[in-house]
């Protein structure tokens, strides 16, 4: 099954989803990498396996193997960070903010893709789990490297819609 076959599998009272879904898959503003990248970051980042499943399939031949092994470790790696960087952002006590993470995340510094790619992906799952702290040092790491605005907002866009679609499919009755 495709992602957009998963799509047009979400009720109709999800058809925003659906119609935003399909506006994804045909974006054109984006590079190959940074689209399917970023589906595939998200599917793996929202936990659904159906969603994950679909969505390998969209990608597959469309990612090289370096961009799809990038895209899944940055959801693996957020899936840490994004936890431990929102208490450490919402802990009353700012002494946490000043201790070591001691927790091991190798891939950030060496993704095996472009850094701007993997940031950008990696703020995209942020973006799905709310950590606030990991959205903003990501877009600052992306605006250093010259992404601009639109392409920014565009990956919280492809995190809010595959999160979406994997709330709604899970959910539908």
């Amino acid at each position: 099954m495709s992602l957009k076959e998963f799509a047009d599998a979400l009720p109709d009272y999800a058809k925003d989803i659906r119609l935003n879904v399909g506006s994804l898959l045909g974006d054109q503003t984006l590079t190959e990498q940074r689209k399917y990248g970023l589906l595939l970051a998200c599917a793996h980042g929202s936990g659904y396996k159906p969603i994950v499943e679909a969505t390998e399939a969209e990608v597959a031949g469309k990612l090289s193997p370096e961009a799809a092994n990038a895209a899944r470790a940055a959801a693996a790696v957020m899936a840490m960070n994004n936890v431990y960087y929102r208490f450490v952002h919402l802990a009353s006590n700012k002494e946490y903010g000043q201790m070591p993470a001691k927790l091991r995340m190798n891939v950030i510094g060496s993704p095996g893709i472009e850094k701007d790619d993997f940031e950008l992906f990696s703020l995209a799952v942020s973006a799905m789990n709310g950590c606030g702290l990991c959205i903003d040092s990501h877009e600052k790491v992306l605006r250093q490297h010259g992404v601009a605005a639109d392409v920014i907002q565009t990956a919280a866009r492809v995190g809010a819609v595959i999160k979406a679609a994997a709330t709604v499919h899970a959910t539908a009755v």
